[in-house]
């Protein structure tokens, strides 16, 4: 993700909500689109003045409440009654403040969604046009007597995720006990988000070239799928066809699971690029691929170094890298000859492309 600099010239990240150095107010700039650091207005409550380009902002209302997010809005926007920014009106179930450790749990969890939302936006994407039919909703719930165990999962424009991913040592502990080589609340919404652009993209456009790359999603059914899955395990030699082991199970979660890696793959590009580490931006999908196995490599020495995990654990064999072809034409309108048809789904795009 793109870091940017304080007034005061220190670095921000996407993250940050204050400057360590000179300790000023900082967040997302509605009008940089980018982290700035902020000075406070002594004679107006909640507003600020953006120390780069001079925008007077308030700070999104879960930012003032709960400190969950580090987004501000413009002070004179269309928007003057809306409380809470762009982002957070997508959330339509925040956890149980109740519960102890919930603020930070919900804090991990908007800034995951967060991340995984504005990389979508980068390369073009805008949540608020997608989709009028199916609007995009979260909902970040607990386990309990009333809701019984929360499973996280995508239904009809729902993401719900339970709020136990955001607890790391459980998630680690799942990972584990899965089998798998990365389990990140990142990674939960890029796949749950994958399910979504199925359901808005794929049926009414692109259904034939689907069933091409990932299979026919009704032969077997998904529950049928599923219960094979959990019963008897991945395919056999699912490498040669699959992005990961859990993709083998049924054609929707190839593509859920295909998606997110793609998304993994334009996120981890854009930010060598920031970086200096990667400096050929390219359009082409498979000039990409080949930029991010090469990224990839020095990244995974770097995280053995520490005695991390891979940050690339895929290998892209030529069925994977086709899959990935075909989400990349989906959500850029960019197909390649022979191998992406020419789909052309309705999506609002912005004008340019970091990568």
């Amino acid at each position: 993700m793109l870091t940017s600099h304080c007034t005061c010239s220190n670095w921000l990240f996407f993250g940050s909500s204050c400057c360590v150095k000179c300790t000023r107010e900082a967040g997302l700039c509605p009008s940089c689109e980018a982290v700035r650091g902020f000075d406070v207005l002594t004679d107006e409550q909640d507003r600020l003045n953006c120390g780069t380009c001079g925008t007077t902002v308030r700070p999104c209302q879960n930012r003032r409440d709960s400190n969950v997010c580090n987004v501000y809005i413009a002070a004179e926007s269309d928007d003057d009654q809306e409380s809470m920014c762009r982002y957070c009106r997508f959330t339509r179930v925040i956890p149980n403040l109740g519960i102890d450790g919930n603020i930070d749990r919900w804090k991990r969890l908007e800034t995951a969604k967060r991340r995984v939302m504005v990389g979508l936006e980068l390369i073009g994407v805008q949540f608020d046009r997608v989709n009028s039919r199916l609007p995009l909703i979260f909902e970040f719930k607990s386990d309990s007597p009333e809701e019984g165990q929360v499973v996280t999962g995508h239904a009809s424009g729902v993401i719900t995720i339970n709020t136990r991913e955001a607890d790391s040592v459980v998630r680690e502990q799942t990972r584990i006990a899965f089998g798998e080589p990365q389990r990140t609340l990142v990674g939960h919404f890029r796949h749950e988000l994958g399910h979504y652009f199925w359901e808005v993209l794929v049926p009414n456009t692109a259904m034939e070239r689907f069933r091409q790359f990932f299979g026919d999603e009704r032969q077997p059914d998904y529950t049928t799928a599923q219960h094979a899955y959990y019963q008897n395990g991945p395919k056999k030699n699912w490498a040669t066809e699959f992005v990961s082991a859990y993709a083998s199970m049924h054609p929707w979660e190839d593509f859920a699971e295909t998606f997110g890696t793609y998304l993994d793959l334009r996120a981890v590009l854009a930010t060598a690029i920031h970086f200096g580490a990667y400096s050929q931006a390219s359009r082409n999908f498979f000039e990409l691929l080949e930029a991010y196995q090469k990224v990839g490599l020095m990244a995974n020495e770097w995280n053995r170094d520490m005695g991390l995990l891979d940050l690339v654990p895929e290998v892209f064999v030529e069925p994977v890298a086709d899959k990935l072809c075909f989400v990349h034409g989906l959500l850029t309108d960019e197909f390649e000859d022979d191998v992406c048809a020419e789909v052309k789904p309705s999506l609002d795009r912005s004008p340019t492309c970091p990568i």
